[in-house]
């Protein structure tokens, strides 16, 4: 089985808002988003330990309870384990992303991508998720934003452990698939020029979106594509920037990405088209892309997604962009353009 085939829809939901990302979400706003994406017919969820220190996994374990277990398909990630104890917050180091869950709960936090740790850190999901198995496993944030000039160690200590131990249970049958979640493209570079273990594809977020995409473009999406694998990208809106937000990369918007936004934007008003239209079909034209997963913390924001993904976007909204500038020339876009 390949991840397309594994992931039902083109239209999943990130679960990272539900772990406190950037704010403290009540608890029955969370409830209520993730009832709204099922409602809309969302059956592929992505979570990880990660986010908010189990925080996110607890809420939607919560919300999911009771749905037929048979009718959706359930993500999460390994590399870090979220202990009982708890520790100051402020103290984390959480490499360039330091801030984005200190709303988050206060359990420590442990990195450890060892084959033991995998085995636990899946253990702990089941139960913070209520639910007797797991979809797809990736392998959370072994990249350079995380762990600077180390990165390459823990990659390798990923390689002796995560990869082996998921590459083992994807083979006999206890997971459907396992690949990295990341927020760079290296990552995923080195692991396909290894003659094994074998992933079955990757979780990018933020590479292959509207307003950032050259270098997955040219350096991993052409491979992944011919080795038959997926991609799910993960925060195709880039932290929000692409619809206005104040962030980009889970930092405030630099005056470059400001102004390629409002570049992008004036195209998009005189056709009446919304970013988020622009911003989901971008990245669901290519042929390597098996679902997009945008993070909703409020319940509205699904039907906007959902509309976004239907919208009908001109044909020469597409080559006004590309004449421009604004989107790299060899990348695929909708409508064979």
């Amino acid at each position: 089985m390949t991840l397309k085939t594994l992931i039902p829809g083109r239209l999943g939901f990130g679960t990272a808002p539900l772990g406190n990302m950037f704010r403290a979400i009540p608890e029955a706003e969370a409830r209520a988003t993730v009832d709204a994406a099922w409602q809309d017919g969302i059956r592929f969820f992505d979570t990880a330990p990660f986010y908010g220190a189990g925080l996110a996994e607890a809420r939607l374990g919560e919300a999911l309870q009771g749905r037929n277990r048979d009718s959706y398909v359930l993500g999460t990630k390994v590399g870090r384990l979220i202990l009982d104890e708890v520790e100051d917050v402020d103290a984390r180091d959480l490499g360039e992303k330091g801030d984005v869950f200190r709303h988050g709960r206060a359990n420590r936090i442990v990195n450890d991508y060892s084959e033991d740790a995998t085995l636990r850190s899946i253990e702990d999901s089941l139960q913070r998720l209520k639910t007797d198995r797991l979809d797809i496993i990736w392998v959370h944030d072994v990249a350079q934003d995380f762990y600077g000039d180390e990165w390459l160690g823990v990659f390798e200590t990923a390689r002796k452990g995560a990869f082996k131990a998921l590459d083992r249970l994807r083979d006999e049958g206890v997971i459907g698939a396992w690949g990295l979640g990341v927020n760079r493209v290296e990552p995923i570079e080195l692991l396909l020029d290894l003659k094994g273990p074998r992933p079955d594809g990757f979780l990018l977020a933020g590479r292959y979106t509207l307003l950032d995409h050259t270098r997955a473009l040219q350096r991993v999406m052409p491979r992944v594509a011919a080795d038959g694998l997926g991609i799910v990208v993960g925060g195709p809106y880039s932290s929000g920037a692409l619809v206005g937000g104040p962030n980009f990369e889970y930092a405030p918007v630099t005056p470059a990405i400001l102004s390629r936004v409002q570049a992008i934007k004036a195209i998009a008003d005189r056709y009446g088209v919304t970013m988020k239209a622009l911003g989901l079909q971008f990245s669901l034209a290519h042929p390597a892309v098996a679902a997009v997963i945008p993070g909703a913390s409020r319940p509205e924001r699904i039907a906007e997604d959902r509309a976004a993904l239907q919208a009908p976007v001109p044909v020469d909204v597409w080559r006004e962009l590309r004449q421009a500038g604004l989107v790299h020339a060899d990348a695929p876009l909708p409508n064979g353009v």
